[in-house]
């Protein structure tokens, strides 16, 4: 069987470490763009959300938000129906940033498909939906505590 998981995992690690060496300018640590990038695209989501927008567990995105509240890009608000429910908004600062992410991923985007036709990208684009969607299944089964059986 060809190895696809590897592929897309080092797809995945390259474009992240990329990004990671370019945002220090912006003082962002490992991974902290990805939180800020959906939190301005969200305003408003919860923690648990963005958590699992970015398939990470709730202690993770716990510790990465409370890094950009520090660095004042993002703040929590109190949901004014249900004061234990904190959404999450970008602050100025944090939308101040949030164009040169964007232009960071469009770029890596084009990049990454450059020489491939419009039908090739929409192929790839299902296909990778269907994986990821496979994989949530079992993601969800192994953050509620269960084993695989393999």
């Amino acid at each position: 069987m060809k190895e696809i998981l590897r592929e897309i995992g080092m797809i995945a690690r390259a474009l992240d470490s990329i990004s990671n060496i370019e945002f220090k300018e912006f003082d962002l640590a490992k991974g902290q763009y990805l939180y800020l990038v959906r939190i301005c695209e969200n305003p408003g989501i919860i923690q648990e959300k963005v958590a699992e927008m970015i398939k990470v567990d709730r202690t993770t995105a716990a510790r990465a938000i409370a890094k950009l509240e520090e660095q004042g890009l993002i703040y929590k608000q109190k949901d004014d129906h249900n004061k234990k429910i904190k959404k999450l908004f970008a602050t100025e600062q944090g939308y101040a940033i949030y164009p040169s992410l964007q232009r960071e991923g469009d770029y890596s985007n084009q990049m990454a498909l450059s020489g491939l036709s419009p039908e090739e990208i929409e192929t790839i684009h299902d296909l990778l939906v269907k994986v990821r969607k496979n994989v949530e299944v079992d993601w969800e089964f192994v953050k509620k505590g269960h084993k695989r059986n393999y």
